[in-house]
């Protein structure tokens, strides 16, 4: 396939592209440090030759996810992971696996697991193919991360832009989108947010709905249409654990007491390398039906209402289909001084979540530690999911 050329700054590579991107990683000196550390007793010429051995027979992006991704993704599930679940029985039923490709729109949870968890069990569950991830380039720190995630079918959604690049930017990676569920044949996923909800409480940006309408006339019918294109699946995913939470009520605090305080890139490092290798408790994915067997009750609204009512029926499905934890209901009740939930844990649950926030607040080197302040931070994370569940029932 002839993919146009206006979207070379942006687009995964391509099958033709693999093999000339993958020398390229083994001769970049930072990858080969990484490298090291997850094997330094071997030696450097030894290490890339078993890599290139292993990539014989490697002619796609999705050859690559397979040979080297997915392996990787299920030993952070073994490892890092008490399970994780994917319950598509809301999606099956109206869709043909062989056939059907969707945008999942999402709540975001990790940086970098979001999409391979699903990618993992696209596959297993008998899909024909992973998801194209759209990853901000705030995260293409060096070379070497940038290629590895353009072989694992990311495209690159350009922060810190001017509001009139910001415009050119969203057109491109609209029709980009577009082009890739309609002529390439590919999955979607990409957030419902720009960044993650650092309090949990998980809501679609209407620029996001916007920028995968963007091209279509400006009326609610025309909207419909242009969407419908893109078979969105609103996707729920729900960790047990968030390693990063004692991070971002860190954040919280940082914000609170510094004025204009902005994370670094070491900042941005540090939640990717957690969120990776932290503990995660049980992680459940559950996808609701295709928007497309409702959108048509929206046709008829004022388009000045339209993405509004859109972005809020997305909301209420992604809540509806919450996987709720013991930890949920005892940081609700916590955070109301009540025992409203409590037929929803036992004892032993809430000394094991009691235990496991004493830990993750050790973790906070703030000088000046609000510990208060910041334990009603990490409850709110882990409150909100409940909130928002039993508002959308």
């Amino acid at each position: 396939m002839i993919v146009p050329k206006e979207f070379d700054e942006i687009r995964p590579y391509e099958p033709e592209e693999i093999q000339q991107a993958f020398n390229e990683l083994l001769n970049d000196r930072q990858f080969a440090l990484v490298l090291k550390g997850f094997a330094p007793w071997l030696p450097k010429s030894l290490r890339n030759g078993l890599l290139r051995m292993a990539f014989l027979g490697v002619r796609t992006p999705l050859g690559f996810q397979k040979r080297f991704m997915k392996p990787i993704v299920k030993f952070i599930i073994r490892r890092h992971t008490d399970g994780c679940i994917f319950d598509d029985s809301k999606l099956s039923p109206q869709v043909s696996k062989a056939d059907d490709r969707f945008t999942f729109v999402s709540n975001h949870r990790d940086i970098v697991l979001d999409s391979a968890f699903l990618d993992v069990m696209l596959v297993e569950t008998g899909y024909p193919t992973t998801v194209e991830i759209g990853i901000g380039d705030n995260l293409l720190i060096y070379p070497w991360i940038k290629r590895l995630v353009r072989m694992n079918k990311a495209f690159t959604v350009r922060r810190g832009l001017t509001p009139k690049e910001t415009l050119r930017s969203s057109l491109l990676m609209s029709r980009y989108i577009h082009f890739a569920v309609s002529e390439k044949k590919e999955n979607i996923w990409i957030a419902q947010r720009e960044g993650r909800a650092k309090d949990s409480d998980d809501r679609t940006q209407d620029a996001v709905l916007k920028m995968l309408a963007m091209g279509a006339p400006e009326t609610a019918t025309a909207l419909v249409d242009k969407l419908r294109d893109l078979n969105i699946v609103p996707l729920t995913i729900s960790y047990e654990f968030d390693p990063c939470d004692y991070l971002k009520a860190q954040e919280f605090q940082q914000k609170r007491d510094q004025a204009g305080f902005k994370k670094s890139r070491q900042d941005d490092l540090d939640n990717m390398r957690i969120g990776i290798f932290g503990y995660k408790g049980r992680v459940v994915y559950r996808p609701a039906a295709p928007i497309n067997t409702w959108i048509d009750e929206l046709a008829d609204i004022p388009k000045t209402e339209f993405y509004k009512a859109l972005g809020e029926r997305m909301d209420k499905e992604i809540h509806r289909n919450y996987h709720l934890y013991p930890c949920n209901y005892i940081a609700l009740d916590e955070l109301n001084g009540s025992t409203q939930y409590a037929s929803h844990y036992t004892d032993a649950d809430r000394q094991r979540f009691d235990s496991y926030l004493q830990g993750q607040m050790a973790k906070i080197n703030l000088p000046e530690k609000d510990e208060p302040f910041l334990r009603e931070r990490m409850l709110t994370m882990y409150a909100n999911p409940l909130v928002n569940h039993l508002a959308a029932r």
